[in-house]
Order: structure tokens, then sequence, then C-alpha cells
């Protein structure tokens, strides 16, 4: 699948409220599923190589990986990670909620961020959660420059099967999902049972950005490719696939500085 077809969140047309209930349905599907929890360690090794506290998740949508990473770390780790929500279309709604419930351990940039251009003011480790794909390879490498620039460590997890079964499973279980879940996501909205129930426009937006994605992920050789074509000699990167209960693989690349006195992981 050397063809990109385009998915309907990264256009600028799409309206607020229906972006936002696409949003709140992946912030409910993958926090209930824990999908990302075997990449952790590796968030945990970037905050350890970088000697940050601090997580600027960047394409954070509804916010709801983020959320569930944070459950992860506190469940399995003494260290103290404070992770901080920013979006080229910012789901304040959502991104207040989990601020709310987290108590200081989430918190969120208000204004609009774009990936190739960080606000300076936003200092510490990157991560992209189930978005990178959205990139063409130009702008992945400039999102992956401006990191390198910043002197920033980034980590890039993207989780999807790029097969006809996955394919197939997104027709499938989506709808169902939608169906059975919508009215139990939070915060509640009266706008998300009508553009779900009523007029379906936001589980077929989303179904459908769900199989654009599946034609548009990379591999780990592409991300090290990319990796590679940024002018980053001081740089350690490592490229991989983790498997998660659910038999979905998650892609990944992760990136830092090499300090002083840290030498090149053998």
């Amino acid at each position: 699948m050397n063809f990109r077809l385009f998915e309907f969140e990264d256009k600028e047309w799409l309206p607020a409220i229906i972006r936002d209930g696409m949003m709140d349905y992946l912030h409910f599907v993958l926090n209930s599923g824990n999908f990302y929890e075997p990449v952790v360690p590796l968030i945990i090794e970037l905050v350890k190589q970088t000697r940050s506290a601090t997580v600027i998740d960047l394409c954070s949508g509804g916010g709801g990986t983020v959320e569930q990473i944070q459950k992860n770390i506190g469940h399995k780790y003494k260290q103290q990670v404070h992770f901080v929500l920013t979006d080229k279309f910012p789901n304040l709604d959502a991104f207040k909620f989990i601020q709310k419930k987290y108590n200081g351990k989430v918190s969120y940039f208000a204004e609009p961020v774009n990936a190739v251009q960080v606000h300076p003011s936003l200092k510490g480790v990157r991560t992209i959660f189930s978005a990178f794909h959205h990139f063409d390879t130009d702008t992945a490498k400039q999102v992956i420059s401006n990191a390198v620039h910043a002197k920033e460590g980034i980590g890039i997890f993207d989780g999807g099967n790029k097969n006809l079964f996955f394919i197939l499973c997104i027709s499938i279980l989506h709808p169902i999902a939608f169906f059975l879940f919508t009215p139990f996501f939070r915060p509640f909205k009266w706008s998300r049972l009508l553009l779900t129930y009523i007029i379906p426009v936001v589980p077929l937006c989303t179904i459908w950005d769900g199989i654009a994605s599946v034609t548009r992920l990379y591999t780990p050789q592409q991300l090290l490719d990319i990796a590679n074509n940024v002018d980053s000699n001081n740089y350690y990167w490592q490229a991989g696939k983790k498997r998660n209960k659910f038999g979905m693989h998650i892609t990944y690349l992760i990136g830092y500085p090499l300090l002083n006195n840290i030498s090149k992981p053998q």
C-alpha cells in the first residue's frame, strides 16, 4: 500500500464538534483497551536518558493514550512524570477533564501546537501516539528535525497492523463499539449522541479515518530512514515493534541526544 488516503481529521474545514466527537471515541477506546501498555518501558527509558520529568505529548487528540500511560507509570514505576497535552486542534473539554482527574500529573497547552514547529516554551521529551502516520515523509522529517533542533528526546508510537484483516476488524468492530459505548464517553455531550445515533457522521468519519490510517502506517525501517536523514549525529535512534495483548503491533521510534556521560547503547 504505497498510496495515501486522506483523513477527515486532517482537514481544516472539519467542524470541531465532529473532530472532538471522533477524538472522544478514540479516547475511550485507547484508554479502556490499554493498547499502548507495552511501550511504557520505552517512555521511562526516554525520561531516564534525557533526565527530564516532563513529557510533551503532541497530537494528543482526546488524550486517552496519555491517560492510560500515566496509569501504567503510576502502577509499575516510582518515576514521577508530568504529561502536557497538546494538539493542532486542541480538544479543551477533554484536556480539562483529564487535568482535573489527574490532579497535577497531566496538564495541557491551550493554544494550537503544530508538531513541525513546537512552541519553544514546551520543554521536555516529546511523544506522538497514533498520529505519526498523518505526516507524509517530508513533514515527518520536519517533526523529527524540530525535536533534534530543540535537543529534546522524542518517542513515536503508532498502533495497527497493515493488512486486510485489520481493516476488516475496524469496519466491523468500530460500529459496534460506537453503538454500545457512546453514552458512557466522558465528559458527556448531547451533541455526541445526536451525531452518532441520529446523524451518524462521527462513526462514519472515524471508521474511514481508521481504514486510511492502516494504509499510511510506517514500518520501523522507514522511521529509521527518516530519522537518519535528519542532521542528528549526536542522537541515538532505535526503532522496532511491540505486540500488545490484542495481537496488535505498535511500531515505534525513539531518539534522544547523547549526553556527555552517556554512551550510545550497544
